[in-house]
């Protein structure tokens, strides 16, 4: 078909004319292009393809087929937004491909460039600091295996990319090989030779990126040979998964019906795979004979395929994962977590873990679950200052609910008596008995909406949450939920076997005194969880903090309490002796000022140590302190926790 580029005219608004500036740049470009596609000849339509560097080539690769004999490769592509001057996604993303255990030797990941093989991560992230994006591939040959070293190929693909784009890319890479298949991570500057924004067309992403790797990789092994198409085919007809097979029946079959006869004219050991992949395809329900020669194909086969391929990697996933964990399972009893579906809480140990995306870096857990069955649940990225799970630390993930919250409520009720404008004065005139912390609770949650573009910060320090507001913030809800399913929290960051006898107040001591619901089964980790308890019981008789009446465990009042003061008490005299700084207790009201040194993680959870002049004070730990650690620190105990603050003016929240 040819293509025809259809014309329009971007007409810029006056300076001054406030109407116009409340239409975006962006949004007016594509109000005129679809102004200009709807005037178009039948057929022709501006979709911004070729807008860009390499669209030449890419429109060439886009309606150029593949050769015969060619070798495939799979391109992933993604474009990372950098927030004005905030190096730290570019900095987490190196650490992740440099990760440990990515090489064939189990190593941790080495960046190289076009010239080095040991590339300055450090300097690559100075550069791009001021990039208003970055692009991200994953190059993965589906012959990698066959290649003793990537580099040279991956080498070579960017400097054709060079050629295609004529312009200079600064570029680093790892490979993995820690999947099975060998596979490239490439990051590259959203930046051209001059330092100008690097445009790339999306038609040259889409296909002429993959037409050149493709090429790359057939020069280097040479062409598919007839054994080698054969076999791969041979692998493909009886595949619970969406193949090649399937997209070409589907392609012969837009009305979901496909003649036999109507293919005569293919390659034979296609037209043979393609009989032998339908056989399958009825065999699992997906298609049905009519009439001999004739096929009826399911409506939903690819969706079906699809959903089929990715629960057969999640259970292979599980499979692997506790075979390394050295934990033995029925296999009956491995499921997928849904937080959609009727379980709404999971409780359970960390066997396994790691990426479900490796582009947009979504991790997956795989838990032992104290139901006694084996869950594999994806849990979305993870945010800067949080932390990925940790093997052997026992999670409770919670369903993320999209509803609105009593903070989202509070907001709008003095948001709507104010003109959809809240603030720190408004709130306390609006609830005089609040206090500071739960104040900055708000303000915070504020804070994290103004992040994603839906409220705005005056300045005043107020903020214009609209009168909509709660439509905003069931908008962030949603928005949440599709980043992170599921909410994760840290039980015990220590392993099932060192909980009995430990010093403090740990999860079997909340499970015992009724902090912690839920049913433990009587065979796997619910049985492993059940003996511990046993034995949690005995040692705390030893200790004098229960006993037993008639049968019944009574505990002591208080006695959480008195275990978490117990091994703070002998944190903070270990660390006296090793210091020589005296240890003060926090107590309501107390104002707390001074260093944050480190974040200590004790059987009763994790604690921040704050160090003075000659002292120093133990306080719970908020994941937002390491943003301030070596830096002076301010806050306030109150009832409901601390705010904490940094310098001047400066709220860092809980």
């Amino acid at each position: 078909m040819r293509e025809i580029d259809d014309k329009f005219e971007v007409k810029l608004g006056r300076i001054g004319n406030r109407r116009a500036r409340t239409t975006s740049y962006l949004r007016r470009v594509r109000q005129e292009a679809a102004k200009a596609g709807s005037s178009a000849r039948v057929g022709s339509s501006f979709t911004g393809g070729r807008i860009g560097r390499g669209h030449a080539q890419g429109a060439v690769s886009a309606g150029r087929g593949r050769s015969p004999g060619q070798r495939r490769v799979v391109i992933k592509a993604r474009i990372v937004r950098i927030k004005s001057g905030d190096a730290g996604a570019v900095r987490a993303h190196l650490r992740y491909v440099q990760r440990d255990g990515v090489t064939r030797e189990a190593e941790p990941g080495e960046l190289y460039d076009a010239s080095s093989d040991r590339a300055d991560g450090k300097s690559f992230t100075e550069r791009s600091t001021g990039d208003r994006h970055q692009f991200r591939f994953i190059v993965a040959p589906e012959d990698s295996a066959e290649l003793a070293d990537l580099k040279p190929f991956v080498r070579d693909l960017m400097r054709q990319m060079e050629q295609d784009l004529g312009t200079r890319l600064d570029w680093v890479a790892a490979d993995h090989f820690n999947t099975g298949h060998p596979h490239t991570h490439i990051v590259l500057r959203g930046k051209d030779g001059e330092g100008n924004d690097l445009v790339i067309a999306r038609d040259y992403i889409a296909h002429g990126f993959r037409s050149r790797a493709a090429e790359l990789i057939t020069r280097e092994l040479g062409p598919e040979t007839e054994i080698e198409v054969a076999r791969k085919l041979q692998q493909e007809i009886a595949a619970e998964r969406l193949t090649r097979l399937d997209r070409s029946i589907l392609r012969d079959a837009p009305s979901g019906a496909l003649e036999l006869g109507a293919l005569s004219g293919r390659e034979p050991a296609w037209q043979t795979a393609r009989i032998g992949r339908l056989r399958t395809l009825e065999r699992m329900g997906l298609a049905e004979e009519a009439e001999p020669g004739r096929w009826r194909l399911d409506p939903q086969l690819e969706p079906k395929l699809r959903r089929m391929g990715e629960r057969g990697d999640i259970i292979k996933t599980m499979h692997r994962e506790m075979a390394a964990a050295g934990v033995s399972r029925a296999a009956g009893d491995y499921t997928i977590f849904n937080p959609e579906g009727g379980v709404h809480r999971l409780v359970g140990r960390v066997v396994g873990e790691g990426f479900a995306d490796e582009l947009t870096e979504r991790r997956y857990v795989v838990l032992d679950g104290v139901d006694g069955r084996t869950h594999y649940a994806e849990i979305g990225a993870v945010r800067a200052n949080e932390e990925a799970p940790v093997r052997n630390t026992i999670l409770e993930l919670r369903s993320r609910v999209v509803e609105q919250r009593p903070i989202d409520r509070t907001i709008a009720s003095v948001a709507d008596a104010h003109g959809g404008i809240y603030s720190d004065p408004l709130h306390r005139e609006f609830d005089p008995q609040a206090s500071g912390e739960f104040v900055g609770s708000h303000v915070r949650r504020l804070e994290a909406m103004r992040r994603e573009g839906m409220v705005s910060r005056l300045a005043d320090g107020s903020w214009n949450v609209g009168r909509d507001y709660l439509d905003r913030a069931l908008q962030y809800e949603k928005l949440q939920q599709s980043r992170n399913p599921v909410r994760v929290a840290v039980l015990s960051w220590q392993r099932l076997e060192d909980l009995p006898q430990a010093l403090g107040a740990t999860w079997l001591d909340r499970k015992l005194v009724g902090k912690e619901p839920g049913e433990l089964a009587s065979t796997g980790f619910g049985a492993e969880v059940e003996t511990a308890l046993r034995a949690r019981r005995q040692w705390l008789i030893e200790q004098g903090l229960a006993r037993e009446e008639g049968g019944q465990m009574r505990f002591a009042r208080n006695m959480l309490d008195t275990l978490e003061a117990r091994e703070l008490t002998r944190t903070a005299a270990e660390i006296s002796v090793r210091t020589g700084l005296e240890h003060v207790d926090a107590k309501a009201g107390d104002k707390i000022d001074g260093v944050y040194r480190r974040m200590l993680t004790l059987n009763s959870g994790r604690f921040a140590l704050i160090e003075r002049s000659h002292e120093f004070v133990l306080v719970p730990w908020r994941p937002v302190l390491e943003r301030a650690r070596g830096q002076w620190v301010s806050g306030q105990v109150g009832g409901e926790g601390i705010s904490w603050s940094i310098g001047i003016k400066r709220g860092i929240g809980r």
